[in-house]
């Protein structure tokens, strides 16, 4: 039965655990919070759900919500 996504909630892309492959992240997209419960009840008898709320780093930092050096905290990107 696919994903069972509700009208309305989008899967974008997901990520699995290096270390845990028992952990997923996926990226969904929705107007209408909502549209999760109606989603992770086709799931709950099979796997635990957090539902994390996210913007863009853009937008983050527009709202002041970006820090991006904490103490302590060294972060490398290669491309």
């Amino acid at each position: 039965r696919g994903r069972m996504l509700p009208p309305g909630l989008a899967y974008i892309d997901s990520w699995v655990d290096a270390e845990n492959a028992g952990r997923c992240f996926q990226l969904m997209e929705t107007d209408d919070p909502a549209t999760f419960a109606r989603w992770t009840s086709e799931w709950d008898d099979l796997v635990a759900f957090e539902i994390v709320p996210v913007v863009g780093s853009g937008d983050a930092a527009a709202l002041g919500r970006v820090r991006c050096d904490p103490p302590g905290v060294t972060a490398t990107l290669t491309v």
